[in-house]
């Protein structure tokens, strides 16, 4: 019998009811790994890279000179350009579709495929080509804001969750100009919202040596670090950046820029003493990790150029060098600017436009055909560098003879005699444990799943492949063990298909010399193996940091300190009882959404304080109607003001301008790191761009401090009024006597006292923590072959690390410095992290 009120729905059947229509909002969140990669850390940090790349286009266009991009303490970011500023004004036919008023900064923050670079009006080339950046990086934020100084006026709007609050808003005069855009990822759509300082860093700078001139400022509230870029000689100084821990066979980096067809070419490049390719391209300012058309005619132009000098000058002798040979120590950067860009999906790795390869062949072989001319000493070192490759490359073959790969998956050849091999057929399922020494070999023998893992210890630190030739490192040892296990080959001849496992695992101590150890074979893989790191079958082992037994229960492993102070908290919280004071006693759920509401609060708290604001004084401004801390540090006049919402501040701004018998200025600068006593600069005659047609006497600046951690903290005070408490709970009261404890947690029959709410998470991990014994492993090698299964073996429990290669440029660049020649960018590396440093062997 069926439901009359409700159609059956037969298992196959397919209807109309089985198709539904979502808007751009609904569609970029239920599948934002179309628009921006993924939801990992990777997609977070690009969505910061979509808001910059609007900014570069203004650079691009000639109409932006600085960017500055701020890392707020609440992890929410701010991106601001002083260039022409998004349009304000309403767009006729965005206000026709949607039969309403719309501005155009709002179709520019709410509408896909709205944007102006589908022609050449507005951008003659740029970056972004589908109008969908800064439009995603709305929908996928918890909340964003956009601010325009343009025409004399500041304009503001806001948006939640992509959905404006509002319509754009008049927010007072400015003499400045710019957009600046400001967002808070949304955890209901990443798994990690915290960004990385070193990671916007790195592409930050690389931006800089891309646009010559353009001043780029990163600076992280969080930590008070800031860095700022600016090269006159732009990829000119990127190549020497590159080369820095480089001995190089020329002084001068070659360089040359040209045109032809509307295609912009510029490249730079320089030979190191190095024995591996180092060359990075881009398309409008976009990394083509995967190369294309550019690539290509620029290996073409360099191959052919440097085979006819060779025969030109007789200094070849029974070896013609090939394509491999003339690139081994070359560093190059190839930038191009195409108007109309094809690339190979929406990643944009690889170029496809044809035209773009004859543009670099040509170009660039006129080019290198003169200078080679004219500078035949530079000349004949390239081909001699050229030479001595293509000698070692017939070396390294012989090489490879004697350790070739088996001839299929599972068949043939020889194995090294250490290997302690698995007995399964099944390649994916097969793993490859590298052990450092024998003495581990034997715990990790003990300890393994004899049917799918194998273990082939390592002794000593294997060859450095970043400074030897490829024939020097197939003679050793070790890597012709390593070679001959996994079966896969190496260099050009690497077939993975080969491969006898699934995973290669690299497993070390966690001390000094399990570090190097890693460092060399992760090296070694990236040059020789790189096929096996791109595919993702490297791994590296992650023994846990603590083991924790409680009496003769069975011990438990913990990774890492974040999840040893969530499981102390989950332990704490087990019996706990806390006594409000009032009568009122929490415990069970509510006592748990109580201690996590206050561990989230904790840091924002923290970030106020590092302000010099006080939350004591604070709480004293909070608004009673929305029960919300004020989030606008104002200055005007010398005077402070405080504004909970952007409503009220507009209104304050507008309320002045009426009252004002001369110009009302808003300080709309980059976001303020310091504290609020930051305010000397009010009123200041000095102050950037100054009116030329005001007088300055009567010009009036006000300076609006945004304190984005406090927003964390009104939605954390909201969750605790849902639980009873205010703000004054937070904070101490005075003591005058021997009074009892505000609040009391009681844990059996244990009770701590508490002045205030701050206490609570600190008082229920030292809770948990009681009658257990927690011990810090330093690393492997303090397991027994039990420990090493139970923690790091058994697939159930363990953790790996992937070995990915997002990034090949950044990974060369650091094996660079840690492995490179020169000794002085190694020793700043050490210095400007050794602060870092959490677990010291000394």
């Amino acid at each position: 019998m069926t439901d009359a009120n409700n159609e059956n729905h037969i298992a196959g059947e397919y209807g109309e009811k089985d198709l539904e229509h979502l808007s751009d909002l609904e569609h970029v969140r239920e599948r934002p790994s179309m628009y921006i990669g993924d939801t990992t850390s990777r997609g977070l940090h690009h969505l910061v890279y979509e808001v910059v790349d609007n900014s570069i286009d203004e650079a691009m266009a000639g109409h932006a000179s600085e960017v500055t991009v701020t890392i707020n303490a609440d992890d929410s970011v701010t991106v601001e350009d002083d260039g022409r500023g998004v349009p304000v004004e309403k767009h006729a036919q965005l206000s026709e579709q949607m039969d309403r008023e719309v501005s155009t900064l709002e179709g520019v923050m709410t509408v896909l495929k709205f944007g102006g670079k589908f022609t050449k009006g507005a951008y003659q080339t740029s970056g972004g080509l589908h109008g969908v950046g800064v439009t995603v990086v709305n929908f996928l934020s918890e909340w964003a804001e956009c601010e325009v100084c343009r025409d004399g006026g500041v304009h503001h709007q806001e948006y939640e969750r992509g959905v404006p609050k509002g319509p754009v808003r008049r927010a007072g005069s400015s003499d400045k100009r710019g957009t600046k855009t400001t967002f808070k990822p949304d955890p209901q759509i990443f798994q990690v919202t915290k960004y990385s300082y070193s990671t916007l860093l790195k592409r930050l700078q690389e931006l800089a040596f891309l646009n010559k001139g353009v001043k780029i400022t990163l600076s992280d509230a969080r930590t008070g670090e800031s860095e700022s870029f600016q090269y006159e000689d732009g990829i000119r100084e990127f190549v020497t950046h590159l080369n820095r821990a480089s001995d190089t066979v020329h002084p001068d980096v070659l360089h040359i820029q040209g045109e032809s067809e509307g295609v912009e070419i510029e490249i730079a490049l320089q030979y190191s003493g190095e024995y591996t390719e180092n060359v990075h391209t881009y398309v409008n300012n976009i990394n083509t990790t995967e190369g294309g058309t550019h690539l290509s005619g620029f290996r073409s132009a360099l191959t052919r150029t440097i085979n006819a000098y060779g025969k030109k000058e007789n200094l070849f002798k029974d070896l013609t060098p090939s394509g491999e040979d003339v690139r081994e120590g070359l560093t190059a950067v190839i930038s191009c600017r195409v108007p109309h860009p094809q690339f190979e999906g929406q990643t944009k790795t690889k170029l496809g436009n044809s035209e773009v390869e004859g543009i670099v062949n040509t170009l660039f072989g006129e080019y290198l055909t003169k200078f080679f001319e004219e500078n035949p000493r530079t000349a004949k070192a390239i081909v001699r560098k050229s030479q001595l490759a293509a000698e070692a490359r017939e070396s390294a073959r012989k090489a490879r003879q004697l350790i070739r790969e088996r001839k299929g998956a599972m068949g043939g050849g020889s194995l090294p005699g250490k290997l302690r091999d698995c007995s399964s057929r099944e390649v994916d399922k097969c793993e490859l444990y590298l052990v450092e020494g024998d003495s581990a070999g034997g715990p990790a023998e003990g300890g393994r799943r004899r049917e799918f893992q194998a273990i082939l210890p390592l002794r000593g630190k294997i060859i450095n492949a970043y400074k030897s030739r490829d024939d020097k490192v197939l003679a050793n040892e070790e890597v012709r063990s390593m070679i001959a296990a996994i079966g896969a080959g190496i260099g050009v001849e690497q077939d993975i298909d080969k491969r006898r496992y699934g995973r290669v695992v690299i497993m070390t101590d966690a001390d000094v010399d399990g570090s190097h150890i890693r460092t060399l074979l992760l090296t070694f893989f990236y040059r020789q193996m790189y096929d096996l790191v791109a595919k993702g079958h490297v791994y590296v082992a992650q023994p846990p940091l603590f083991r924790v037994r409680r009496g003769k229960e069975p011990a438990r492993y913990v990774q890492t300190e974040e999840e040893m102070r969530t499981q102390l908290l989950d332990l704490g919280l087990g019996d706990s009882v806390f006594d409000a004071g009032d009568g009122q006693l929490i415990e069970g759920d509510a006592m748990s959404r109580l201690v996590r509401t206050l561990a989230a609060m904790e840091e924002a708290i923290l970030q106020l304080e590092r302000r010099g604001v006080s939350l004591k004084i604070h709480a004293e401004r909070l608004d009673p109607a929305s029960g919300k801390l004020p989030v606008f540090h104002v200055f005007l006049s010398g005077e402070e003001h405080w504004f909970t919402s952007r409503a009220d501040l507009d209104a304050f701004i507008e309320e002045q301008e009426n009252a004002s018998d001369g110009a009302l200025l808003i300080d709309a600068g980059p976001a303020a790191l310091g504290s609020q006593g930051d305010s000397q600069d009010d009123d200041s005659s000095s102050a950037t761009g100054e009116s030329a047609t005001e007088d300055p006497s009567k010009v009036r600046r006000l300076r609006v401090v945004e304190m984005h951690e406090v927003r964390t903290i009104n939605t954390m005070l909201q969750d605790l009024s849902k639980l009873g408490f205010e703000i004054d709970a937070l904070i101490p009261l005075e003591r005058t006597g021997e009074e009892n404890s505000r609040y009391v947690l009681r844990r059996g029959e244990n009770e701590t006292g508490l002045d205030d709410l701050r206490g609570l998470p600190a008082a229920i991990r030292a809770a948990g923590e009681k009658g257990l014994q927690i011990i810090r492993f330093k690393g492997l090698g303090e397991m027994n072959a039990e420990e090493l299964r139970d923690t790091t073996l058994d697939p159930a429990a363990r953790t790996l690390l992937r070995v990915t290669m997002e990034d090949a440029g950044a990974a060369d660049d650091l094996f660079r410095v840690l492995m490179g020649d020169q000794v002085e960018p190694r020793r700043d590396f050490i210095q400007k992290h050794a602060l870092d440093v959490k677990n010291l062997d000394v």
